[in-house]
């Protein structure tokens, strides 16, 4: 059996150290004991994307703001989703996040970064939201576990319900606030109903075929008719 070898270390701004581990072919970003994400269970984050460029049809110049790049795996599902007249600003917190993206990890972002569409912001996404009004036709968020600050506490403020209404501001017409989480939150539910979206609540596997642990995604659209 092939050992886990340590890749590399990143503290987040305010919370805790990430590892970076490779085992063989595959990578896992652990906090603790915890195993944030890895290159082998993936499907929920190509879900995120793909999921709401499905709510995005017929928008001809869509702009997308991903919260986090984790694994890229978002990322690069989006893009494959998307015209070439689309834009997607990328917002990550931690800058080694984007070195292991560029270094140990370059093979698997498959240069998404580089993408002529994509701009990335070494910044808060939190604070990128606030900065905007009707900017983001959708806001993809898979910044922490879900609506519960396992990574950093600051998050939280993400999903209170300035956070939302930040959200809310930053989207256009008929936009997406799209929230991923490893596990369903029927108070965070009903929070995102209380700051003016229509909700929709998806089940999805980790896996690609199918398999792994269920995660949520919750899409809450802006009310008002589409740009």
């Amino acid at each position: 059996m092939q050992t886990r070898e340590l890749i590399g270390t990143a503290v987040v701004p305010g919370g805790v150290e990430l590892r970076l581990y490779r085992r063989g072919t595959d990578f896992m970003i652990v906090l603790d004991r915890n195993e944030l994400m890895s290159t082998r269970m993936n499907g929920s984050e190509i879900a995120l994307a793909e999921m709401s460029c499905e709510r995005l049809a017929g928008r001809k110049t869509p702009h997308l703001l991903i919260g986090g790049y984790g694994m890229g795996f978002t990322l690069r599902a989006a893009l494959a989703r998307l015209g070439p007249a689309a834009r997607v600003t990328v917002a990550e917190l931690v800058p080694e996040i984007i070195e292991w993206a560029r270094g140990p990890m370059a093979d698997v972002a498959a240069g998404c970064l580089d993408d002529p569409r994509v701009r990335l912001v070494l910044d808060d996404v939190s604070e990128t939201i606030a900065a905007a009004s009707a900017s983001y036709d959708a806001i993809l968020l898979d910044v922490d576990n879900g609506p519960d600050g396992l990574v950093r506490d600051e998050n939280d403020r993400l999903y209170s319900p300035s956070g939302l209404a930040a959200a809310r501001r930053a989207l256009t017409p008929g936009g997406v606030l799209a929230i991923w989480s490893a596990a369903p939150d029927n108070a965070f539910a009903r929070r995102l109903g209380q700051a003016g979206f229509a909700v929709e609540e998806v089940a999805v596997r980790a896996r690609t075929n199918g398999k792994g642990p269920r995660h949520v995604i919750w899409f809450a659209r802006k009310a008002g008719p589409a740009g």
